[in-house]
């Protein structure tokens, strides 16, 4: 097992605006770069769905949150300012 830092930097992003369970439009669909190295899909969250302000290679950090009582997902949200 590896154990995470939870950082990243934003790698890419899709803003969508059609209904998914569990998601209500608009909602951001990103990939983080992890600080280990690896990428994963995600949801960028606590930020308004506004390309000016998702701006790539911006500082990440992970939150989770629960969709349901059974489900919570690992989700991220910006950090300080872009390198």
């Amino acid at each position: 097992m590896i154990r995470a830092s939870g950082r990243g930097l934003l790698h890419s992003y899709v803003i969508s605006h059609l209904p998914a369970p569990g998601f209500e439009p608009p909602y951001t669909i990103a990939v983080v770069k992890l600080d280990e190295g690896p990428k994963m899909m995600t949801n960028i969250v606590g930020t308004p769905c506004d390309p000016a302000l998702l701006q790539l290679d911006h500082p990440v950090e992970v939150t989770f949150e629960a969709l349901s009582e059974k489900i919570t997902l690992p989700m991220f949200k910006l950090t300080g300012s872009s390198q």
